[in-house]
């Protein structure tokens, strides 16, 4: 989780939403450290698991990622919920929970769902207050113009 809270920090630096995601391959290696680039790219999914997802599908030559976990800062929403369903990731975790978007267990809970064509472990409240942290501090800069 530290490496994504890095690459968390390194998204806000360049004023994107501060959410890092690292993906680990079966044998431990890391095949993507990724942070949103929505802003950076023009593109609106841009999102940093989507990012890692797109990396570790080069690194390995495969769209699916069987086997590997997707570490992240903050709960996937809808779109990077599929995504990873889609991909066969073996597991998910994630630090801050998301109450406005969620669709791990927020809002939704879409690796639950019957309709799931694949079954994504997942694990929240990893270093939750420090991934927490970079968000409010990110927006609280945002509201005041700083």
């Amino acid at each position: 989780m530290h490496l994504a809270l890095a690459q968390a920090h390194r998204a806000s630096a360049r004023g994107e939403v501060p959410v890092g995601a690292v993906l680990v391959a079966a044998d431990g290696r890391i095949l993507a450290q990724c942070a949103n680039a929505c802003l950076h790219n023009n593109d609106p999914t841009a999102h940093a698991e989507l990012l890692a997802l797109r990396t570790g599908g080069s690194v390995l030559g495969n769209y699916r990622l069987n086997g590997c976990i997707l570490v992240v800062t903050l709960e996937p929403c809808a779109m990077c919920a599929a995504a990873i369903i889609n991909a066969r990731l073996s597991g998910v975790v994630y630090g801050a929970a998301d109450p406005l978007a969620g669709a791990v267990v927020s809002q939704a809970e879409y690796f639950d769902a019957q309709s799931a064509q694949h079954s994504v472990w997942h694990m929240g409240g990893i270093c939750s207050q420090q991934c927490a942290t970079v968000l409010q501090d990110f927006f609280a800069a945002r509201r005041s113009g700083t």
